[in-house]
């Protein structure tokens, strides 16, 4: 009756389980009774002839249940068990992980992102971008301290966000001794079978290089930007004088430069401007207007 009841007390205790686990921790089990099984058998020979062979079993069987449960849990990562004829929904969504670089943690915009549900994918930081993440908090620069401490703030907001799976990785593969920051991402991506998530350009690089997907979120904010057509006609307000002659500049709600021709001396006013060309450049879109004063 007790044992039943403490059953129960656990299984309150901890409501969130995880099938990998689990798994885990069944397999372990199941391995290391079947080695001391076999163990048990092999040794049969000197086991006889001691006083305390049942004892010993016990003991051969404890340390390797323990063993086998320690390295799945571990490993578990890198394996994954099947039970034949059953489909499970996955709870933790996607099939290729995200990891995200601290440059993206830092920037904040994946937050925002992560919520509108469009990816369904399992979010990693690894240990390492943790690390240069609480080092950059703690840098005597008071603008890098800023940025790191945003960093953690953001990293808090989405672990404290149930519709967001997101795991610290703590494992150290040997093939990321000795490498660079950016180098370890891109191993990892590959170890993991994953994607990396930055704002990077020189990461993004080195990723292609070594055929690793990249999600660039200056790549996605560029493409969610609105598109002007020639000719078609808005209201802008003028911010600033621009590098030609007779050129104003002013900026759309997601920043987007808009290149006024004609409205330099119109600093401050909101004005009626036609589209005549835009120009695609990697670090954003350009719109160049023209005003006529009436």
């Amino acid at each position: 009756m007790s044992a039943s009841v403490l059953i129960v007390i656990g299984d309150i205790c901890a409501p969130k389980k995880k099938i990998d686990t689990i798994s885990s921790l069944y397999f372990g089990v199941l391995i290391g009774v079947l080695l001391t099984y076999v163990l048990s058998i092999a040794l049969a020979p000197l086991l006889s002839q001691s006083f305390n062979a049942g004892v010993i079993q016990l003991l051969i069987g404890l340390v390797l249940c323990y063993l086998c449960t320690s390295v799945l849990l571990q490993t578990k990562d890198d394996f994954r068990f099947l039970i034949p004829y059953v489909e499970f929904v996955r709870e933790v969504k996607g099939f290729k992980p995200l990891i995200l670089d601290t440059s993206v943690v830092i920037d904040g915009r994946i937050a925002d992102l992560v919520a509108t549900e469009i990816f369904d994918n399992q979010l990693i930081v690894p240990r390492f971008a943790l690390t240069e993440l609480q080092a950059i908090a703690d840098s005597s620069d008071k603008m890098r301290r800023t940025r790191g401490r945003r960093g953690l703030d953001i990293l808090n907001q989405m672990q404290t966000d149930d519709k967001i799976d997101l795991t610290i990785f703590d494992r150290e593969l040997p093939e990321l001794a000795g490498q660079t920051v950016d180098l370890k991402l891109v191993l990892l991506a590959k170890h993991l079978e994953g994607k990396v998530v930055t704002g990077d350009f020189n990461l993004n690089k080195v990723a292609k290089l070594h055929n690793i997907a990249v999600i660039n979120l200056n790549e996605i904010s560029n493409s969610l930007r609105p598109i002007f057509l020639p000719d078609e006609q808005f209201k802008i307000k003028v911010i600033k004088a621009g590098e030609g002659a007779d050129q104003g500049i002013g900026y759309l709600d997601d920043g987007t430069m808009v290149v006024i021709e004609g409205a330099r001396d119109r600093l401050g006013q909101e004005l009626d401007v036609r589209v005549t060309s835009t120009l695609q450049k990697n670090s954003g879109r350009m719109i160049f207007t023209k005003y006529k004063s009436t």
